[in-house]
């Protein structure tokens, strides 16, 4: 049996990693043959060897024509047997193509896009590049028509698969009293949320301006910031909270892994970046019976479907988000849990994974 091989050239820890190591997990547990290539001591490689997944460690490369590289990932998957790759990271897209067109060892090239396109990508070095995978898989519909008009990828590679998520932790049925009780929130206020690393492309600030002229809002704001990178920014995010007087209604909670408690303890969720490509976070309020007030931009319209399972205001306008959380405290009820979780079944890790299946013809 061929192996299916995930690539992975970076040493940060963050959404695109998780995704790569979610997925082989998933692909795993469904039976295949899977195998992580990646950065030694890396978080890609801690999380692989704690669910036994087979990492083979691979050097550092260049994001651009790096034969040797290349050439030696070639080799790797000669020896593993691998037949199909997936590739997340941009960076790792050369080295694959390369491996893929001058290596003696046959296999099938998938990338899973995970950043918007920000210019056109019709030069002949990228239609080169991109001649080399053999599937371009785009979260959204808004990803795979911008691709089909940005590039001269051939339009039946490209396809709409979404992202995946295990719906069952944030299905289950914890109470909010019980999830206040865990984060230590009031329990008889109308609480409004944000989760994310402290960071401004988060939009804490963002949220705390908005909240400034609305006396019986109250937020909870989960997180931490970047170490030796976003103390400024939570330093900043604490003098608003004093310069507006908002003590007693700004409520900061650090980071936990069972982020499902936090979305049953709140009433809302705010997606408050600028323009947020696929944001799983939004997906995981929903999956909760969460209603979200996102930023209109990036992938959140199409994830709220343009108004009809969320809030969408103005991006980065403080006024305008403002205005979107008093309509939310107005009509708390206007968009039902079950409707939004019904809707969610659309990212099912189960169904994504049949799909990748069918797509790979495994």
């Amino acid at each position: 049996m061929q192996r299916l091989a995930y690539v992975c050239g970076s040493d940060s820890w963050g959404g695109l990693e998780m995704n790569q190591w979610r997925n082989a997990r998933w692909m795993r547990d469904r039976g295949h043959e899977v195998v992580v290539f990646g950065r030694a001591a890396s978080g890609l490689e801690r999380y692989c060897e704690q669910d036994d997944i087979t990492f083979v460690a691979i050097p550092k490369h260049k994001k651009y024509y790096d034969f040797g590289a290349a050439k030696n990932l070639s080799r790797l998957f000669r020896e593993w047997n691998v037949g199909h790759v997936i590739i997340r990271d941009v960076r790792d897209m050369s080295v694959t193509a390369l491996a893929k067109s001058r290596g003696k060892h046959k296999f099938k090239l998938h990338y899973f896009m995970e950043m918007q396109l920000g210019v056109k990508k019709t030069g002949f070095l990228h239609t080169l590049r991109f001649r080399q995978l053999d599937t371009w898989s785009c979260p959204l519909e808004w990803l795979k028509q911008q691709v089909e008009i940005m590039t001269h990828m051939p339009k039946a590679r490209i396809v709409h698969i979404p992202s995946g998520l295990e719906l069952q932790p944030f299905l289950e049925a914890m109470s909010r009293e019980k999830a206040r009780e865990l984060l230590e929130l009031p329990s008889d206020r109308t609480l409004i949320g944000l989760a994310g690393r402290f960071d401004p492309r988060k939009g804490q600030l963002l949220l705390l301006e908005a909240i400034s002229t609305i006396p019986e809002a109250n937020v909870v704001l989960l997180g931490e910031p970047t170490h030796n990178e976003g103390e400024a920014y939570h330093q900043a995010m604490l003098d608003s909270i004093r310069a507006n007087g908002l003590e007693d209604h700004v409520f900061v909670r650090p980071f936990r892994k069972d982020i499902a408690v936090f979305y049953k303890a709140i009433d809302a969720f705010v997606m408050a970046s600028k323009a947020e490509t696929f944001g799983m976070v939004t997906i995981e309020a929903m999956a909760s019976g969460t209603p979200v007030i996102g930023s209109n931009a990036g992938g959140t319209p199409e994830l709220l479907q343009h108004g009809n399972l969320g809030y969408l205001f103005e991006p980065l306008s403080a006024n305008d988000l403002s205005a979107k959380i008093r309509d939310f405290l107005q009509e708390s009820n206007r968009f039902e849990s079950e409707k939004l979780q019904d809707a969610m079944q659309l990212f099912d890790h189960t169904r994504v994974c049949e799909q990748v299946e069918q797509r790979l013809g495994l």
